[in-house]
């Protein structure tokens, strides 16, 4: 698993048909999946914390931005504390369906509630992309259908993968970010020592790619 902060993420640099990638030797069949977390709920960053440990075991090559904290945006947060935001970016070969279904587990493990729409929560996992799947159901939208609008999505995610491809507009995320002419948020970096408290496994130096070979990552969980 990589960290990536301001600086180290600024050396990262791919062309769109290298980012098709973000790929670990080996890793053909699958391809890249953005999630975006969030909490405003109790210890925001152990709540982060745990769900970045869960999708370690969920996708793999994974890379996680730093911590920003951002106030709530719908009127319905209005009154709600702050948010923590991250985002995290891996590999997978399963389908959104499943990947939705897993991220939502994991909501549920942290002890989210949903009382009524946009309370607070212990954690919140969006799934942003899944390579360059377009798909649209009452239950499911990739790419989500929000995150183009969302500085507190995208300003993390152009952290960690700055030419990550919207498939629905053939924009990167630095240039969808770019497009909210974004404002000056303020930035969590992680504590090193937390990071013994869960199982992240050995933090690599770089970011490996490779191009797509095909198959995995199928539109629906058929």
């Amino acid at each position: 698993m990589q960290f990536l902060g301001p600086e180290s993420a600024s050396r990262v640099k791919k062309t769109r048909n290298e980012y098709a990638g973000l790929a670990i030797p080996g890793a053909s069949g699958t391809c890249a999946v953005a999630v975006a977390l969030g909490s405003n709920l109790g210890d925001r960053s152990n709540h982060l914390y745990f769900g970045i440990s869960k999708l370690q075991q969920i996708l793999t090559n994974v890379t996680v931005s730093d911590f920003i904290e951002t106030v709530p945006q719908s009127p319905s947060e209005s009154t709600e504390a702050m948010f923590l935001n991250a985002a995290v970016v891996g590999r997978s070969a399963e389908s959104p369906a499943t990947l939705l279904s897993r991220l939502q587990a994991v909501e549920y493990a942290s002890g989210r509630e949903r009382p009524y729409p946009g309370a607070a929560r212990t954690l919140d996992l969006d799934l942003i992309l899944v390579g360059d799947i377009v798909l649209s159901k009452s239950e499911l939208i990739v790419p989500h259908p929000r995150f183009r609008e969302r500085e507190f999505v995208l300003a993390p995610l152009a952290r960690v993968a700055p030419d990550l491809v919207d498939p629905v507009t053939g924009l990167t995320v630095q240039e969808l970010l770019n497009r909210l002419n974004p404002k000056k948020l303020a930035w969590r970096l992680f504590e090193p020592q937390r990071l013994d408290r869960i199982k992240l496994g050995g933090l690599s130096s770089r970011i490996e790619t490779e191009k797509d070979t095909g198959g995995g990552c199928e539109p629906d969980g058929e």
